[in-house]
């Protein structure tokens, strides 16, 4: 059965709403809080309990449903839930919500993003859908949802469809989402095509782009990466830090971006990235060499927050263009954050004799069966952690590594590959 518990009712105001700025959840009493995100998203939501468990349902975006109507919706599912049935049967947001003609793109779209962000594994990714439909969908925003055409679409698109392919690739398919959870409710009229569809529509309007080289990423030459990382710690920026983790680590950027202190153990000197947050939705944890917990140990606070982010900007995970931006301002525009994974790859096949099923370990890729990988995670993280050790010490003693890689010793190949 599912239980509400009893607080008292009608707590804020509505200054105290518009007032509001710390992340989190604020109460207004009776299972009704105002949710604020680190990326400043905010919206109403409707907490409950059920098994023991909390549940969260969101009520809309703060911008399109008044406190007012907030009150209203969650005293409905007060009741629901009183009944003994699923408090999420209400659905008063669709039927008290501004008419098409009064809701505004910018409202709708901050309402959808709410209302489906809880499923994205990525803080990143919330961030950066906001933020890019701020940046390069701004024209669009004080427009009815209705009212939204193909010349909208087009005079928001334009400026960046070929200065930024990827940028207005991504913009694009956000804003045609957008579009079709507003026709979905009723918003649009339904026999409306969506005027940010690509085949058939857009296709035939804007220029052709360069292919995109979609899974490619620039890498850099194994053999040039000490002499890379000698500039790159000349740089005091947090993301350098940022990035000089991602190449110790062999990461995604991603997986850096959205770090938490609670996934680094600093005592055993590992650092533990949770499933929810890996390509393959697999854990992985990766041995720490020496330099990337000397990288760590100044950015930690006294007391961190388990979720707190370790390379953040003000407590909000940094955007995955930072570290291209960095790369840029370096005069390093040929490469890729995420292209260091090859030059690691490379270094590793080419100058050392680590088992070729330990390489692939350490870059979070599948090897063998379920059974196999069982067994091997005891007893392969040691083993790895010699691999990114090494790993280190390359890049952090460029005399000792000439270019054609002569002086370098390998790792004798052991009959067992963990």
């Amino acid at each position: 059965m599912e239980i509400v518990v009893a607080r008292a009712l009608n707590r804020l105001t509505v200054r105290q709403v518009a007032a509001l700025k710390e992340t989190g959840r604020h109460a207004d009493g009776g299972g009704l809080y105002l949710r604020i995100t680190p990326a400043g998203g905010r919206s109403w939501v409707f907490m409950t309990a059920t098994g023991g468990k909390r549940a969260e349902i969101g009520l809309g975006a703060e911008a399109s449903v008044s406190l007012a109507t907030a009150r209203r919706i969650a005293s409905e599912m007060r009741e629901e839930v009183a009944i003994g049935r699923d408090p999420r049967l209400v659905i008063a947001v669709e039927e008290s919500a501004p008419t098409a003609e009064l809701l505004t793109f910018g409202a709708f779209a901050e309402s959808y993003i709410a209302s489906v962000e809880a499923g994205w594994k990525n803080p990143v990714h919330r961030q950066q859908w906001r933020s890019s439909l701020r940046d390069h969908a701004a024209s669009l925003s004080a427009k009815p949802i209705r009212d939204i055409g193909t010349d909208d679409v087009l005079a928001a698109l334009q400026p960046i469809w070929m200065s930024k392919q990827e940028t207005a690739s991504r913009v694009r398919g956000r804003i045609e989402k957008i579009l079709a959870a507003a026709k979905a409710r009723g918003l649009r009229p339904v026999d409306a095509a969506n005027p940010a569809q690509w085949r058939g529509h857009l296709d035939v309007l804007l220029p052709r782009q360069g292919k995109l080289t979609r899974g490619h990423h620039s890498a850099l030459p194994w053999r040039e990466a000490p002499g890379f990382m000698v500039e790159l710690r000349k740089r005091e920026a947090p993301v350098a830090r940022a990035l000089e983790f991602t190449i110790l680590t062999a990461a995604r950027s991603g997986e850096t971006l959205g770090a938490t202190w609670d996934e680094v153990d600093l005592d055993n000197e590992l650092w533990v990235v949770p499933a929810t947050r890996m390509k393959a939705g697999v854990e992985h944890v990766v041995p720490l060499s020496g330099r990337a917990i000397e990288l760590l140990e100044p950015l930690r606070p006294d007391r961190p927050a388990p979720d707190t982010k370790v390379f953040h900007v003000r407590g909000v995970a940094r955007s995955n263009m930072a570290m291209a931006m960095l790369l840029r301002r370096m005069g390093r525009s040929d490469i890729t954050a995420h292209g260091f994974r090859s030059t690691f790859r490379d270094w590793a096949g080419d100058a050392t004799d680590f088992p070729r099923e330990l390489i692939e370990q350490a870059l979070a890729h599948a090897i063998g069966d379920k059974s196999e990988r069982a067994y091997r995670r005891g007893t392969a993280i040691e083993r790895r952690r010699g691999l990114m050790e090494r790993w280190a010490r390359y890049l952090g003693n460029i005399d000792e590594h000439p270019q054609d890689g002569s002086s370098l010793q390998v790792e004798p190949r052991s009959a067992t590959t963990g």
